[in-house]
């Protein structure tokens, strides 16, 4: 979700006037950007008044994915609060398993090897 202030003036009104036609749309605008800031800026501390908001607004996708991020909270807030993640190591297992599906029934360990050393 893009600043307000990056929008173009032709945007900014076509969100003004889908946010006056429908509170559920602007309620939904204000949560939106509540959790953007809460992502962007790292911030865990304020997540359970936003997931507490999200889940009793009329917005049902929102208060769903509120709900869903309750059912995970010390990983969604450890995310957010932290800088370090698992995602470079996610990455290597994913491209790992890529090589050994495409090798699947051809070669043997040592090929298997190989290739993952190699970086292929």
């Amino acid at each position: 979700m893009r600043n307000r202030e990056r929008l173009s003036t032709q945007e900014v009104e076509h969100l003004d006037q889908a946010r006056l036609a429908c509170s559920d749309i602007a309620r939904a605008c204000d949560l939106a950007r509540a959790f953007t800031d809460l992502v962007r800026n790292r911030r865990g501390q304020p997540l359970p008044a936003w997931i507490c908001q999200a889940e009793h607004s009329d917005v049902a996708p929102v208060a769903k994915f509120a709900t869903f991020l309750r059912q995970d909270f010390d990983a969604v807030t450890a995310g957010l609060a932290y800088e370090w993640s698992s995602g470079k190591v996610e990455g290597h297992v994913n491209r790992v398993k890529t090589i050994k599906r495409a090798m699947y029934g051809r070669a043997g360990f040592r090929l298997l090897r190989t290739r993952i050393l190699a970086g292929s």
